[in-house]
């Protein structure tokens, strides 16, 4: 059995304001609802973080997200549920999730550039980003899921 592990928030009061604040910022960036749940389901599925699978999948159903697609989301590269543009952030999310393997293709980041401009870009990168530091604390500290209420 694993211990219990710290709640940081209770240990570090205000710890997360940082994080709390970057969430913030992306929500009212220039990513749609859509394209901010697909960046973070993905890269919580990547990294495992059953907790953030669970809470965003919930948010983007909630927003009008088809189950369908979040289903396909591991294989979005072989679906036809996915623009074009979507592919392009879910791919950005892949690559810079798993930055150690290859970094940030200059392919994908210059096919990004080209369809979304740098404002855009950069909003994707920080949601990655943002994403991806809430997984770390959510496997770091073993947070578990809440138990459907449906």
């Amino acid at each position: 059995m694993i211990a219990e592990r710290i709640e940081l928030s209770s240990v570090k009061p205000g710890i997360f304001k940082p994080l709390f604040d970057l969430t913030n910022q992306i929500k009212k960036s220039s990513l749609s609802t859509t394209e901010y749940y697909l960046i973070e389901i993905r890269a919580s599925q990547i990294n495992g973080c059953a907790f953030c699978v669970q809470m965003h999948t919930r948010e983007a159903v909630e927003h009008g997200e088809k189950q369908y697609r979040i289903h396909a989301l591991p294989f979005w590269e072989d679906s036809p549920f996915f623009s074009e543009e979507e592919k392009i952030i879910i791919k950005m999310t892949e690559e810079i999730t798993l930055i150690a393997e290859n970094g940030l293709s200059s392919e994908v980041y210059e096919q990004a550039i080209q369809v979304f401009g740098k404002e855009k870009v950069a909003d994707i990168i920080m949601a990655i980003v943002g994403i991806n530091a809430w997984n770390r604390i959510g496997r770091a500290t073993l947070l578990v899921p809440e138990p459907s209420q449906n």
